[in-house]
């Protein structure tokens, strides 16, 4: 059901996220001052994600009543992509090491055993909440935020088929996903204002990440140019050309899988993620970027490429913590305290492992990303760290599309298990 909203015309609720994020970069900017201060505790990405939340929050707007999130993360999202992978040194990227995948599986393997042991240990305070016989068993409700949590969407919905919950209590199971998965995402931005301290706790060496943002950084600043009116209308073309190009091929690549092969068509399948036109549009529109890296198109960085595309992400950003509604914390405290306690088990193991190998905390966040948010917010985070990184977020987030429904059913089965001890 629809919230009631003062504002519901999305023209205002887009004039209104502009404000938010004209506001954060305004004040950001401040070398003195309240907000020079303020800033160094509170990273403006951060704010650019929570301001949205209170207008939602506060029933300013609503983000059931908008459509700005599907329009950002379908336009803005693969455009930003394009224009932030036109300076990609993928050489580089891969001598980053294997310390990214590392931390991504161990985010996937947080998620698949945080589950039946945030059942056991909710089961100990209330059992009442964890359990439920046949088609309203809460282990089957949980194991669609399992699927959400590792793939994305399209794994949600394979698990939603595949244990057969019950449909009326499932907006139940929706709402603890958004709240706990927009909750560790703000506390993985607020990490990234304090990640030099964090890498120093962890003992890492991020000097393979400094290496590529320097290498490109370089190069952006050996071709910059002031951009002329030509220079901004190209870059565009090429970012909106590539996306319509991706969403075609998207559309395209799906039909032909859900048609051709049964097991991508069967949504009880743990092959039915790639019938998802999102999986392909992404996957395309990073493809398009890294081949465009390769030739002279990748000079436009220097007119300002990396830029509009993180004017992209940033209004996706602001679409996103549209979603969150903070007040909704408190509806239903039983679930929530499962998801809560699922996602501290999950964070406990990314920080153990990261601390053993001396991975950087820009692995550890975008290997969480990437199974919990997928691919509309791990992009978000690697770009946080420095633009030339977004590919990272979107290579693993792809893993996470591939993995997310084997995951999510042996951390289902496991739930089972866990709510019958």
């Amino acid at each position: 059901m629809e919230k009631t909203a003062v504002f519901t015309d999305d023209t205002i609720v887009f004039g209104l996220l502009m404000l938010a994020l004209g506001f954060v970069f305004y004040t950001s900017s401040r070398t003195t001052g309240f907000w020079s201060k303020f800033y160094k505790v509170i990273p403006a990405l951060l704010m650019c994600y929570l301001i949205p939340a209170i207008y939602n929050s506060t029933g300013l707007v609503s983000d059931q009543a908008s459509n700005l999130y599907f329009v950002a993360s379908r336009y803005l999202l693969p455009a930003s992509l394009v224009l932030m992978t036109l300076s990609i040194d993928l050489k580089s990227i891969f001598n980053l090491g294997p310390k990214a995948l590392i931390m991504f599986f161990t985010g996937t393997i947080g998620i698949v055993i945080g589950g039946p042991l945030a059942i056991l240990l909710i089961s100990l305070v209330s059992p009442e909440t964890v359990g439920g016989a046949g088609f309203d068993a809460v282990w089957r409700g949980l194991a669609t935020l399992a699927g959400s949590w590792i793939g994305g969407g399209a794994n949600q919905a394979a698990m939603l088929e595949i244990f057969k919950y019950n449909p009326e209590k499932y907006g139940g199971m929706v709402l603890v996903d958004i709240v706990v998965a927009n909750l560790w995402m703000a506390i993985i931005l607020l990490g990234i204002g304090k990640n030099k301290q964090i890498d120093r706790w962890l003992k890492a060496d991020a000097s393979a990440i400094e290496e590529l943002k320097h290498k490109v950084s370089a190069f952006a600043e050996k071709i910059s140019r002031n951009p002329s009116l030509t220079d901004l209308m190209i870059i565009l073309s090429i970012a909106f050309t590539a996306v319509g190009v991706a969403h075609w091929g998207a559309s395209g690549i799906s039909a032909f899988l859900t048609s051709t092969f049964e097991a991508v068509q069967d949504k009880q399948s743990a092959l039915s993620s790639f019938g998802s036109q999102f999986f392909w549009m992404i996957t395309i529109a990073t493809a398009i970027g890294i081949c465009l890296s390769f030739t002279r198109v990748k000079t436009y960085e220097g007119a300002g490429a990396g830029k509009l595309g993180s004017i992209c992400i940033y209004i996706l950003v602001a679409t996103i913590g549209m979603k969150m509604d903070l007040a909704a914390v408190f509806d239903n405290p039983g679930l929530l305290a499962i998801g809560l306690v699922w996602m501290a088990i999950h964070a406990i193991l990314l920080f153990l492992v990261a601390k053993w190998i001396r991975a950087p905390y820009f692995f550890l966040a975008v290997g969480s990303q990437a199974n919990v948010g997928g691919a509309a917010s791990a992009p978000v985070v690697a770009a946080a760290f420095h633009p030339s990184l977004t590919t990272v977020g979107v290579l693993l987030a792809v893993f996470g599309y591939a993995v997310g429904t084997y995951g999510a059913m042996l951390c289902a089965w496991l739930m089972e298990f866990a709510s019958t001890v």
